[in-house]
């Protein structure tokens, strides 16, 4: 993740013994590079400005406990992931049911049912078929965009998917009628 736009080693370095001027001008070198994370991973504007200051108020709090300065591109890119996420999942919980949603209570309970059905599948999944699966089919984006956020080539990504999806459409599978060929039923049981 790290390129050559990052700041140098020997500015993390004294950064992280402390050093006031460093870490200022550490945390001003990396803002265009945590601003562009931000913005590839984030739903709106406003949240990656919002997540890009979170990170680099991070960055200035805590540049002490960053354990390899070769680390630094990869270490504020989880913290901007997970902001953005955290922004994501706040504003689903407080978005509005549209007006026309006025259902029943039986719809709502079986709404609720097959949403704790889905949940608990892609919960299920490996973390990292789970993770593509939430950055594309849920947060909406692109392929591109998740394979470079993950550090894989679009072919591992489109692969991990492929198997999430399955896993899940499994999982959610309503047991169906025996299939053809099985001849366990009552009609057989009760022959004389």
């Amino acid at each position: 993740m790290a390129d050559s736009s990052w700041p140098g080693e020997q500015l993390i370095v004294a950064a992280q013994r402390g050093d006031v001027d460093s870490i200022t001008a550490l945390v001003s070198d990396a803002h265009p590079n945590v601003r562009r994370f931000a913005r590839s991973l984030c739903a709106t504007p406003e949240d990656a400005e919002d997540a890009t200051q979170e990170a680099l108020i991070v960055l200035y709090r805590k540049i002490g406990m960053l354990r390899a300065s070769g680390a630094l591109a990869s270490w504020m890119f989880r913290i901007v992931r997970n902001e953005c996420l955290r922004r994501a999942r706040t504003m689903r919980a407080h978005a509005p049911l549209p007006d026309a949603a006025v259902r029943s209570a039986e719809e709502v309970v079986l709404q609720r049912i097959e949403a704790g059905k889905v949940a608990a599948a892609i919960a299920a999944l490996p973390a990292e078929q789970r993770r593509v699966l939430i950055m594309r089919d849920i947060q909406g984006y692109s392929g591109r965009t998740v394979a470079e956020a993950l550090g894989l080539s679009t072919a591992a990504m489109k692969s991990r998917l492929h198997r999430a999806r399955t896993a899940v459409q499994q999982s959610l599978r309503v047991p169906s009628e025996p299939a053809p060929g099985d001849t366990h039923d009552d009609n057989q049981s009760r022959r004389p």
